[in-house]
């Protein structure tokens, strides 16, 4: 096997300090998390940032802006990989359909890449699912997939495809087609979000055989399934991901000491499958990022 490369996301949207009390939540404590992760063995961190007062999600560029900054100064060669999933969500009010709920937080794309235009990461994720989530539905038109992969590649930064479901790849597959992405495309596979790809062994190679032919993919899973699923990645030729965006347990009943420790038992797999990981250098070269 070659070597592959692990991203670590070390927060997300939706895990909260009352599923782990050690969850990062402030930039400082984010690029932290990052830079630990870097030290286990990780090539890439994804980053979400969140409201320091309220843990609660942020789009804040400034925020984005101090833990890129915190982070470039020890680690200048770890692969940033910033979201832009947040300002998707509908959620339909109870009196009338038409009226955003209190959970809706849509923004126009542009909003969404502001801190990818500004901040120039190596990677920036792009979502392509529109689909139920949680209680609420995501929504990504082409459309606006289109205007937000625009500001990306001006911005000279790779997007990472965020697919949930077999859809999601027929339309990635119209956006290479129309010029919109490029050719390789770099591609997540999310497995165990309720009613996309199911945690499965079966689905993750499903998935793998519909990518365009040269894909560089990572394939992860959610909650029980991180570990098993990462396992099954390494087998079937993919990249793994891991961090407590993903799952708050090193193994039933064990809550993750930490970010870095979810990468140490990552990097144990890995080797323990035959295979190693990529450096941060060596992952740049694989996937055409510049040092």
């Amino acid at each position: 096997m070659s070597k592959i490369f692990l991203t670590c996301a070390v927060t997300g949207n939706h895990t909260t300090r009352q599923q782990h009390p050690d969850l990062p939540v402030t930039p400082s404590e984010i690029a932290e998390a990052c830079l630990g992760a870097a030290e286990a063995g990780a090539a890439a961190v994804h980053i979400h940032v969140r409201d320091p007062e309220t843990g609660r999600p942020s789009m804040d560029v400034q925020h984005y802006a101090d833990v890129v900054d915190q982070i470039r100064r020890h680690n200048k060669a770890l692969v940033i990989n910033l979201t832009t999933g947040p300002g998707g969500r509908f959620q339909p009010s109870e009196h009338d359909p038409v009226v955003p709920g209190p959970r809706t937080n849509l923004l126009v794309p542009e909003r969404r890449v502001q801190h990818i235009a500004e901040l120039k990461p190596d990677i920036a994720t792009l979502d392509l699912n529109t689909m139920v989530f949680g209680g609420e539905v995501v929504i990504n038109t082409p459309a606006n997939i289109r205007r937000m992969a625009k500001v990306m590649r001006e911005a000279g930064v790779r997007p990472e495809l965020e697919l949930f479901d077999s859809g999601d790849i027929v339309l990635m597959n119209d956006l290479i087609a129309d010029g919109t992405l490029d050719t390789p495309p770099l591609c997540s596979l999310v497995m165990g979000i309720k009613y996309g790809f199911a945690p499965t062994i079966e689905m993750m190679l499903l998935a793998r055989s519909l990518l365009p032919t040269g894909s560089h993919w990572t394939g992860f899973g959610t909650g029980r399934h991180a570990f098993p699923l990462l396992a099954q990645a390494v087998l079937a030729g993919g990249n793994v991901r891991i961090g407590l965006e993903d799952a708050v347990f090193l193994s039933k009943g064990v809550l993750a000491p930490s970010n870095a420790a979810m990468v140490v038992k990552a990097r144990r797999l890995v080797e323990d499958l035959g295979s190693e990981l990529a450096t941060p250098d060596e992952m740049r070269a694989r996937i055409g990022l510049k040092h």
